[in-house]
Order: structure tokens, then sequence, then C-alpha cells
């Protein structure tokens, strides 16, 4: 693969689940996805083979994180300037509690989470 560059606006814009827009960009082995939250979404519990770092650009989220009642959940409220790093298989969740902007990056490239939640 050569290299190349590009601007977010050149990526296609998609809108998998409801108030959440994401335009994405991938090389070989990286997915890199600019995620719009706007307030008030949910983004269901799910967990995928990819690890994933969430670098919070702007906004305020809920991170619900691992597996409810296990020794390690926890809810993470995060905001522009945190960074939430999730390991592959990670169960996860995220509610809205301003408009968000995230970027996204999994590795190796799969689906994302909303992927199979789409509306």
């Amino acid at each position: 693969m050569n290299a190349i560059n590009t601007n977010w606006d050149d990526a296609s814009e998609d809108n998998p689940i409801a108030l959440l827009t994401r335009r994405m960009i991938k090389g070989e082995k990286m997915l890199v996805a600019r995620i719009n939250l706007a307030k008030g979404c949910h983004v269901a519990r799910h967990h995928h083979d990819s690890e994933q770092i969430a670098i919070h650009i702007s906004g305020e989220v809920l991170w619900r994180v691992g597996e409810p009642g296990s020794p390690e959940y926890r809810e993470v409220t995060m905001r522009g300037g945190d960074v939430m790093v999730l390991p592959s298989n990670v169960p996860h969740s995220v509610d809205t509690i301003e408009d968000t902007v995230i970027i996204d990056a999994l590795s190796p490239i799969g689906p994302m989470g909303v992927d199979s939640q789409k509306s």
C-alpha cells in the first residue's frame, strides 16, 4: 500500500444508529473513525475482536466498561482530552451527556460495535 493523504471531509459519512454519524478511513491494519454523537445517543453494550482506542475531542459521555456485576465493571464519565483504551473483547457501552466528538482507532480492522446495532 502506498502512503496517502486525505481529509475527513473526503471520507463518506454514514449514520448507523440514531444520533450518531461517522466518517472512516482505513489503512492496511487499522481503522480510524471520527464519530459525532448527539446528546442522548446510546451505543448499546457490545464487544469486538479489535482493540480500540477512543480519543475524546469534545463533549461528555458516560462509558460503562466490563461485564456488570464483575470486579472489572466500571462507569467512567469522559470529556474532551480523555482517552479510553479498550482491549479486545471487553464489553462496553456509551451514553452521550452532551454533543460529543470522538476519534476511534481500531486494530485490526473489523466491524465497529454500532455496525451490529444499525437502526
